[in-house]
């Protein structure tokens, strides 16, 4: 059977995901801990192109200095629910999502969410996918209410 190769954007997502875990477990630099990532726990044998390693790591910096926007976003959305309350992988998801329709105005939010949802599905389970694309549509309506594209 084929092996079915992934888009290097998507791919990008899923090493910045996994960067972020990694991050939220130790707390470490960020910086330092995509390097970790690349060198040492690249789950292939190809080496990541420095386009791909270069855009994860940027997604992934990105998203943990934006936290004080972010964070506000989703415990807002969520009624009752505290990002930290939430499970990891959901958080991350969606912490990175927001992050990347915040910063990057010229990829459509239907992109960035199907993105994310596309994570979830890998990464999580379909209550959780369900969960994503509430949150990431509701606060697609807000930012989008906040700063017109």
């Amino acid at each position: 059977m084929a092996r079915v190769r992934k888009d290097p954007r998507h791919r990008a997502r899923e090493a910045a995901l996994q960067i972020l875990y990694q991050w939220d477990l130790a707390r470490r630099d960020i910086v330092k801990t995509a390097g970790t990532f690349f060198d040492l726990q690249w789950p292939n044998t190809d080496p990541p192109g420095d386009d791909l390693r270069a855009f994860a790591t940027a997604l992934a910096r990105d998203t943990t200095e934006r936290l004080d926007e972010i964070d506000p976003l989703i415990a807002e959305t969520a009624e009752r629910w505290r990002p930290e309350r939430m499970a990891i992988l959901d958080r991350l998801i969606l912490r990175m999502a927001i992050c990347e329709m915040l910063r990057d105005v010229t990829t459509p939010p239907a992109v960035v969410i199907n993105e994310a949802l596309e994570l979830a599905r890998t990464f999580t389970t379909e209550e959780s996918v369900k969960f994503i694309n509430g949150m990431l549509d509701a606060i697609r309506k807000k930012i989008e209410t906040r700063t017109p594209r």
